[in-house]
């Protein structure tokens, strides 16, 4: 006779088996759309930048096709475009103008060619991003690419500039000497890599928490591509439920096995002897 601790432990030993497949298969679904972007991203960024280039020659590639490539399409209605799907971002007029998916664009194409690329967000005094730039790593170096603007930040000699160096009042403003029109609000006292303000989180203070944690976990380039690729973070997200609900159903049946002593569907057991019995060989009579 079942007892309720019995038929509790059944109803969540069930849940949790429903709830595994369908992470399951939402990390196949999720995997199929992410490599499905990385191919069209291949494809697009082969079509753009030739694979012999240096690091450097491969941006300024990237940059002169957002200049001046082939005629995009115009959105009716823009609000209504998917900001974070690649392919939307690389085809549409607007999107290519506003410094936040212009630099998905770009970093989405240099990250595809095989340019190590992150984002950096220009913070005002109260946090809030005042504008989206990004930043390439060439000869052990972060140069600052701004896509919006279709710039590598230089001096007056030519050389690339880093996000320390433009912290220099001088030297922001010779690098943006001959940009028509380009706001001199957009300096880097303060900044960072990742947006958590994606995250419904904000009473948890995440980033408080990381900081303290992990001091340089915002330097990391993954952060970013977690949270403005839509397909990438599906796919972490459905992997990390799955392993949690892994984990949870082998607690659940040690539990099963070591205190409630009950009968249970051993999935690795059926499939090894299902295993055997395939290819063991039949025996002749």
């Amino acid at each position: 006779m079942q007892t309720p601790r019995h038929r509790i432990f059944r109803a969540a030993w069930w849940a949790t088996n429903f709830l595994l497949a369908s992470s399951i298969l939402a990390v196949i679904y999720s995997g199929g759309w992410e490599y499905s972007v990385r191919q069209y991203l291949r494809g697009f960024s082969d079509a753009l930048v030739p694979s012999n280039l240096g690091s450097e020659q491969k941006v300024e590639a990237i940059l002169s096709w957002m200049k001046t490539g082939a005629p995009r399409p115009v959105a009716a209605y823009p609000d209504q475009l998917a900001l974070r799907d690649p392919e939307t971002t690389l085809n549409y007029k607007q999107l290519l103008e506003v410094c936040g998916t212009a630099t998905n664009a770009f970093l989405n194409l240099a990250r595809s060619s095989g340019v190590t690329a992150r984002r950096l967000l220009l913070l005002t005094p109260e946090r809030t991003v005042k504008h989206v730039v990004a930043e390439v790593q060439i000869d052990n170096r972060w140069i600052v690419v701004d896509p919006a603007f279709r710039f590598v930040f230089r001096d007056a000699k030519g050389r690339t500039l880093t996000r320390e160096e433009l912290q220099n009042p001088k030297m922001f403003a010779e690098a943006i000497r001959d940009i028509p029109n380009y706001p001199i609000e957009y300096t880097y006292e303060q900044f960072a890599h990742v947006r958590l303000a994606r995250l419904p989180l904000k009473t948890l203070h995440l980033r408080q928490f990381l900081d303290r944690l992990w001091p340089s976990w915002d330097e990391s380039g993954g952060w970013g591509l977690v949270l403005e690729r839509e397909s990438f973070l599906m796919l972490v997200l459905f992997t990390s439920t799955t392993a949690f609900f892994l984990m949870l159903r082998t607690v659940l049946g040690w539990y099963a096995d070591r205190r409630l002593h009950v009968r249970r569907f051993h999935l690795r057991e059926h499939v090894m002897r299902a295993g055997a019995a395939f290819l063991k060989t039949p025996e002749m009579k």
